[in-house]
């Protein structure tokens, strides 16, 4: 696994003359549209689609500067379209260790991602649907602002702390991750923390909700998925 992991970090060194700050990676799930998550792929500096999650992309008109992994999911015909609108195709073996989209993510993060939006990562399989939000407690990922994107709702990890944007009403739920989450305080929500312990599988977290546009969290130990349901 290291060993594809430098290989990406070498390959995307080719894009080292951008200044590449966001990042879109479209999965192969199911896409939910919403205007934020087009202007976001309208502001992104390099759109890298895991697979299948090309189609996507160019079901919207965006095309994706790299197409990477094992292409089972895509059709010598969808190669051949890729190739031809300028896509840059990065081929696997189907016995490897990670999923595309973990390749998609090492990609971005050798290119030098400050961001990483993930779409189409939810839908469809659960076994896909949770190594998906699990990928973001990869340790190499830790530094990057990585967020999964769905419609109108996000999630993203909390290693020490977070602010938390949105509307009066938004739905927050804090949901501890791989063990109990310790001394989380969390201010700006309609039910307050304040050096609290979330236990791992506890459903507490759950549909807090912002009273206005920003909230504050942080934690002394352990780690908080975090998902913003945005209905303003």
């Amino acid at each position: 696994m290291l060993k594809e992991a430098a290989l990406l970090a070498s390959r995307a060194a080719s894009l080292s003359w951008r200044s590449v700050v966001q990042v879109i990676v479209f999965a192969n799930g199911v896409l939910n549209w919403s205007e934020r998550i087009r202007d976001l792929v309208r502001g992104a500096e390099l759109i890298v689609a895991a697979d299948g999650g090309a189609r996507h992309a160019l079901a919207a008109g965006f095309i994706p500067d790299v197409v990477i992994g094992d292409f089972d999911s895509s059709s010598e015909l969808d190669r051949e379209r890729y190739e031809q609108v300028g896509a840059r195709l990065i081929s696997f073996p189907s016995r490897k260790d990670e999923t595309d989209l973990e390749l998609a993510l090492d990609y971005a993060v050798g290119a030098g991602a400050a961001e990483i939006w993930i779409l189409a990562a939810l839908g469809g399989r659960l076994d896909q649907l949770i190594a998906n939000v699990l990928l973001l407690t990869l340790p190499r990922l830790r530094g990057v602002s990585v967020r999964i994107v769905d419609g109108d709702q996000e999630a993203f990890l909390i290693h020490d702390q977070a602010c938390v944007t949105g509307c009066a009403a938004d739905t927050v739920s804090l949901l501890p991750v791989g063990g109990d989450a310790i001394g989380v305080t969390a201010s700006g929500l309609e039910w307050p923390l304040q050096d609290d312990t979330l236990s791992f599988g506890s459903t507490r977290g759950v549909s807090n909700v912002l009273v206005g546009v920003k909230a504050s969290v942080s934690l002394r130990a352990g780690l908080l998925l975090c998902v913003v349901g945005h209905h303003g």
